[in-house]
């Protein structure tokens, strides 16, 4: 516990430490007067363009614009509608504009609200703008747009005469009011020197376009009052430290050009969040930054300018990706997002961030190392591991706090963040026995391979056999006939298997090899374990012992008498001896098979060992009688009778134990289709057990330690980490068109960067433990990997099985030249996964013309989840060339 305690703190301390010591939650723009010429405002609701803002609330924004600016601008008559009574009565300025699209009917209805408009608000507008970009989306011709400014130059000059002429005939009637010819010549001069001092206020006319659309079509000046420019430096792939020379530049451009016109800059941000665009980069430090060191510029140059904007718009999702919405110096809840004078706090939630964020770490930790034997170092790798995980799932959780969420993002947020929690246990769990294994302690439990007893009990073996080959099952037979232990008997139990080819040729075998070996020729129901069972009614008296290999295992002489005597401790019901292979060298394909399974005896077996949690197997297992009667015999209620019987010892209290060395070598699964079978049996029966005894996992239930439950549900976890592998494939496959039609990028921490972890933790684990714990080297260790990874869309399969599906047929693993010849390809729905997974690669990566980061990493983590299918392609691959070769 004290080395628990240490890490738990040191590592939890050290991510405070990073988190107080980080420069990145302040920063220190030059200061900025809180005057602003002018803002975009567009009064919708948060999250459609189509619902506007209610009276109330439109004056509620304009009263807390109006503390920075005495001028917002408007972008379509229908939005100035709502706006302009307000503007009015708080008697600020606007100016207004009018929304052209290549729809007549659509411009006639806007230019008749915008020109109805014109005529009731004149005194409070300072512009009208024809148009916004229009040319720039190729909406209109530069003819066309003409037309619409000199029409409203017309309409714009007419009012200004009728005023003109109306503000004539008021002075006249005031003077005639005058009863006097001295009194109207006072009055007259009075009135006339009032509208001397006055400036006739005058609406001017303009469109607005992006800056280099007024070089293309230079004669589009002659029509407007003043040049109304768009300069986005971040749309222009600019990075936010070089905008101020690149406006200077675009600047002096148009300055250069149109001498004799006014300028406006129309559009002026900075995104305070969502993707990069190439090297501009949205993000709260850069935006305060810019506009700050913008609102400087302009007082030091004198031009006039109007920002873009003033509160998000999260609406704007929908067309402009997940970037459009962060443009505002408000948010859309209407806080400030930063001060215009003074240090600006960018990370808002670092604090909450660095406190759960250790707290989680410290759970991890406490909970991931207890029970178990460890040392120091071990402990703090795995604290430092864990505090690591921790700031990923914080800066997980925070993903909404800090965007704006639509249906699609909570789907894909939600469902990120639901898978992170499996992957992050199971990723820890692989990084503790990684570190177990490299730094930690030495294994204790393992057989001493020096035992004596003074007791020999009777050990009966059964060897159950299905159709199985006459000649595998011979060489089997004996060798059992050769061990070095006196009291034993083999009983042969073939089952159901009514042909003669099968069993004539062991029965007379059985007959030559003498006494100790039984011929069983049984009918029964329950598959494996009801042949198991019907056996029982065979067996000598006195046996004390049952043992089980499987037809195909060659077992080495010693094997009862190194194991047997752990025996004499009566607290021990169960001894496994690992599963190996003789035929590991017979073609790559089985080379990569036999590394594959090395892994888990040498490595996973081991280390359950320790704590009393090893997995019952089918072959190379010896069980105590008596224990066994105790807890019910074998079950036919499931397809892997013999992990369900081992579950049920360990639940019982009993012991169990482990050698890692080989006693017995059998055959691998002659094709990729019979390797891929036995493992969804295997992980389709966890499953069966999972629900069977998930009462014994609970944290009230006594029938099992917390170091148990902890193997046990971790293993289970390992089944639905490849699972849930596949499903993550599938959705992020979804996902792909939203990205490049619709360019909204993802939760890129919550969908990447666990399964990206992951991987990178599997890729240590296998090749750091394959070479110290399995022996093997680089090739073995890539071929073991590959084989593993090929069952992916396997086990996702037997999972699902597991959860909708009971009590599938138990299909035996095709060995030693059983398997009959198939014509379907084994792994068709793998090269299709695969060649949606590295299209959908290819894709994002050629359309990332932005070169934004985080489709970078999402098209990576699309290619990392390929490998898998693509392992299943290369072992396919290696077994047709095994087959052309035989």
């Amino acid at each position: 516990m004290k080395y628990i305690l240490s890490s738990l703190l040191l590592a939890s301390l050290l991510q405070v430490f990073l988190w107080l010591n980080s420069s990145d939650k302040f920063i220190s723009p030059p200061d900025a007067e809180n005057i602003i010429e002018s803002l975009s405002y567009a009064p919708y609701t948060k999250g459609d363009s189509k619902q506007f803002l209610s009276e109330e609330e439109i004056i509620r924004d304009l009263e807390l614009l109006k503390q920075f600016t005495n001028k917002v601008r408007l972008y379509s008559a229908e939005d100035s509608e709502k706006v302009m009574p307000a503007v009015k009565k708080l008697g600020m300025q606007a100016h207004m504009g009018l929304w052209l699209s290549p729809v007549a009917e659509d411009n006639e209805k806007e230019v008749a609200l915008a020109k109805s408009l014109i005529t009731d608000y004149y005194e409070n507008l300072t512009s009208v703008i024809v148009g916004n970009e229009v040319l720039l989306r190729d909406d209109l011709s530069p003819d066309e747009l003409i037309v619409f400014i000199q029409d409203f130059r017309k309409y714009v000059d007419n009012i200004s005469k009728t005023n003109k002429e109306a503000k004539a005939k008021a002075i006249k009637d005031e003077i005639a009011k005058e009863k006097n010819r001295k009194a109207r010549v006072a009055k007259e001069k009075e009135l006339k020197e009032k509208a001397a001092k006055e400036k006739e206020h005058k609406v001017l006319i303009t469109t607005a376009e992006i800056w280099n659309m007024w070089l293309l079509y230079p004669n589009l000046a002659d029509e407007v009052d003043f040049i109304t420019i768009h300069i986005l430096p971040y749309w222009e792939k600019i990075k936010a430290e070089s905008f101020e020379p690149f406006f200077k530049e675009i600047y002096k451009k148009i300055t250069d050009k149109f001498e004799k016109k006014p300028i406006l800059i129309g559009e002026f941000g900075w995104p305070s969040q969502g993707y990069n665009n190439q090297g501009a980069v949205a993000s709260p430090e850069n935006q305060a930054t810019i506009i700050r060191r913008f609102l400087v510029l302009s007082k030091e140059e004198g031009f006039s300018y109007n920002l873009l904007e003033a509160f998000d718009q999260p609406w704007k999702g929908v067309d402009e990706g997940s970037v459009g919405q962060y443009w505002g110096i408000f948010d859309a809840d209407r806080k400030q997002k930063f001060e215009m004078q003074g240090s600006v706090l960018v990370e808002p939630y670092w604090f909450t961030q660095m406190t759960v964020a250790a707290l989680i770490g410290a759970i991890l930790t406490f909970f991931g190392l207890r029970n178990q034997h460890i040392n120091f170092l071990h402990a703090m790798t795995y604290g430092l591991a864990a505090q690591g995980i921790s700031f990923g799932i914080v800066m997980s959780a925070v993903y909404p706090f800090v965007h704006y969420m639509n249906f699609g993002k909570w789907v894909m947020w939600g469902m990120g963040t639901i898978l992170m929690v499996p992957l992050t246990l199971i990723t820890l769990a692989k990084a503790n026995e990684l570190f177990k294994c490299t730094i930690g302690k030495r294994p204790r439990r393992l057989i001493p391979l020096d035992l004596k007893s003074e007791k020999v009990p009777f050990v009966s073996i059964h060897v159950p056999a299905y159709k199985e080959q006459p000649h595998v099952l011979k060489e089997t037979l004996e060798a059992l006939s050769k061990l070095n232990y006196t009291n034993y008997e083999v009983l042969v139990i073939i089952n159901n298997t009514p042909e003669d080819f099968y069993k004539a040729p062991i029965k007379a075998l059985c007959e030559e090899l003498g006494d100790k070996f039984i011929y069983l020729d049984i009918e029964c129901t329950g598959f494996k374990a009801g042949a198991l069972n019907k056996a029982l009614d065979f067996i000598n008296p006195d046996t004390d012992i049952l043992a089980v290999i499987d037809a195909d295992y060659v077992i080495s002489p010693n094997w009862l008498v190194e194991l047997v005597p752990i025996f004499d401790d009566p607290k021990v019901a169960l001894v496994q001896a690992p599963q190996d292979h003789r035929d590991g060298k017979e073609s790559l394909l089985k080379t990569a098979m036999n590394a594959e399974y090395a892994g888990f005896f040498d490595i996973g077996m081991v280390e359950r060992n320790e704590e009393n949690a090893i997995v019952a197997h089918g072959t190379m297992l010896m069980v105590r009688l008596s224990a066994f009667n105790e807890v019910g015999k074998w079950n036919t209620d499931t397809i892997v009778e013999d992990s369900e019987l081992g579950l049920r010892l360990f639940e019982a209290g009993y012991i169990g134990h482990y050698t890692n060395r080989r006693y017995g070598y059998g055959l691998l699964p002659d094709t990729i289709e019979a390797f891929k079978n036995q493992r969804h049996r295997w992980a389709y029966g966890a499953i069966q057990i999972l629900k069977k005894h998930w009462s014994h996992f609970k944290p009230s239930s006594r029938t099992l330690t917390r170091a148990q439950k902890h193997h046990f549900i971790t293993g289970w976890f390992f089944w639905l980490s490849d699972a849930l592998g596949t499903v993550t494939s599938v959705l992020n496959i979804i996902w792909v068109p939203v990205i490049i039609f619709v360019g909204v990028t993802i939760p890129t921490i919550a969908l990447t960067v666990p399964i990206l972890t992951a991987f990178l933790v599997n890729v240590i684990h296998s090749f750091v433990l394959y070479r110290t714990r399995v022996k093997a080297d680089f090739y073995h260790s890539l071929l073991g990997a590959i084989a593993a990874m090929s069952l992916q869309l396997t086990i996702f399969k037997a999972v699902y099985d597991g959860f909708v599906k009971d009590r599938l047929p138990f299909v035996r693993t095709e060995k030693g030249g059983n398997s009959k010849k198939s014509f379907d390809n084994p792994v068709k729905n793998e090269i299709i996964l695969a060649t949606l997974l590295i299209g959908s690669f290819i894709a994002l990566t050629m359309t990332n013309h932005q070169r934004i980061t985080e489709v970078y990493i999402f098209s990576l983590t699309l290619l990392v989840q390929s490998i898998p299918y693509i392992s299943a392609i290369v072992l396919r691959l290696i077994e047709k060339s095994s087959q052309k070769i035989a």
